[in-house]
C-alpha cells in the first residue's frame, strides 16, 4: 500500500491526483507562469485533500516532478451499518473493515456490494455497485 509514481508537474490539470505534504489530494487549479529571461516556468498547484477536504497549494519549477499516487479500486459487501460507518469485507481478501459512508452516497445498505479505492494508506468509499 501506499505506492506512488513520479510525474512532471507540468503535465498535470485539473482532477489529477497528487501527493502534497504527503496527503492524497485532487487538483482544482493549476496554471504556469511564463518564464524570465534565464529561468523557468513556475507551475502553481493548487489542490484538496481526498481524506481531509483541506486546500494545499504548491508552487515548483514545471520540469520537476512530483508524486502521484496510484489507486487501487476494489470492491466490498457492507455487513453492518451503524451511523456514518459501514463494516464492510473486501471481495478477494475477505478481510473485514470500517468504511466511512461519504455524505452523498445514497443506498448503502446491509448486503449491497461498495466500490471503495485504497489511497496510500486511507479506504474511500466511492459508490454502490449495482445489483447484477
Amino acid at each position: 500500500m501506499g505506492e506512488t509514481v513520479p510525474k512532471s508537474v507540468a503535465t498535470l490539470s485539473k482532477g489529477n491526483y497528487v501527493i502534497i505534504d504527503g496527503v492524497a489530494s485532487i487538483v482544482s487549479d493549476t496554471s504556469t507562469s511564463r518564464p524570465g529571461k534565464h529561468g523557468h516556468a513556475k507551475v502553481r498547484l493548487v489542490a484538496v485533500g481526498m481524506i481531509d477536504g483541506k486546500k494545499r497549494e504548491l508552487v515548483m519549477p514545471g520540469h520537476d516532478n512530483i508524486d502521484v499516487p496510484i489507486i487501487e479500486k476494489k470492491t466490498a459487501q457492507v455487513l453492518s451499518i451503524n451511523g456514518t460507518t459501514a463494516n464492510v469485507m473486501d471481495a478477494e481478501t475477505f478481510e473485514t473493515f470500517d468504511l466511512k459512508i461519504p455524505e452523498d452516497l445514497e443506498g448503502v445498505v446491509e448486503g449491497s456490494n461498495i466500490l471503495y479505492w485504497v489511497i496510500l494508506n486511507d479506504r474511500v468509499m466511492k459508490q454502490v455497485k449495482p445489483d447484477n
